[in-house]
């Protein structure tokens, strides 16, 4: 394995994602997405097939980490940036459903890695910054539509938990972290937020499964519209 140059491996990326940027530019000039297609034939799987499945997920992480895990540093640095909001603006009781709600959105954020994978599956050489060839996507229309979806169920799961909050520990803010901390663990209306929050949050996860699960990875594979993915 060649060491190169940190200089000169840090202008190679930018030139990349120069390049990622203005073909993103390009498709984001489309006026045609294929809203209605076809149903796809569908064949079953089983638990060797996911087993294959996951094996070749891990192969795909051994083989392109450095990437991945560059992609994946924009979790905790949005989680940062959402602490930094929840303890400016006294929106401590929506810090956790705000932190677990990125799992309402990782669908999304994960077709960049869908996106390399299916490349290193076409025998195709990967960076980092192919992740943003989705928006080369003959389905990229599709893909944003979808998103927007997966977006409008996390609010909705911001104003559940709100409400949650209103009817046990509320309707006053919390006065402090530590108080705020001690009235969830501490009182039975504090467990009694943990429980609701934690049976409805199941729902709205149980929901976006049902409806992403499949559908981000066929409308990366093939021009298919939203109805067709999410009914798939």
């Amino acid at each position: 394995m060649t060491i190169r140059n940190p200089v000169e491996w840090g202008v190679d990326q930018f030139r990349h994602a120069a390049l990622a940027v203005e073909s993103a530019g390009r498709a984001g000039r489309r006026t045609r997405e294929n809203l209605h297609s076809p149903p796809p034939a569908i064949r079953h799987i089983g638990v060797v097939d996911l087993g294959r499945v996951l094996a070749r997920g891990l192969d795909d992480f051994a083989a392109y980490r450095t990437d991945v895990i560059f992609l994946c540093v924009l979790y905790p640095v949005a989680g940062l940036v959402l602490a930094r909001l929840a303890f400016g603006y006294d929106l401590l009781p929506l810090l956790f459903p705000l932190a677990s709600g990125f799992a309402l959105v990782g669908p999304l954020a994960a077709v960049g890695l869908n996106e390399m994978s299916r490349r290193r599956e076409a025998g195709m050489a990967v960076t980092w910054t192919d992740a943003f060839q989705v928006f080369r996507s003959p389905s990229f229309g599709a893909i944003v539509l979808l998103g927007l979806v997966l977006m409008a169920i996390f609010l909705l799961w911001l104003l559940a938990a709100e409400a949650i909050y209103q009817v046990t520990l509320g309707p006053a803010p919390p006065v402090s972290l530590g108080a705020f901390v001690q009235e969830v663990f501490t009182t039975s209306s504090g467990w009694a937020m943990i429980g609701l929050g934690v049976g409805v949050g199941f729902l709205f996860a149980l929901l976006v499964l049902a409806i992403s699960v499949v559908s981000f990875p066929l409308l990366l594979d093939r021009e298919v519209g939203v109805d067709t993915a999410v009914l798939t």
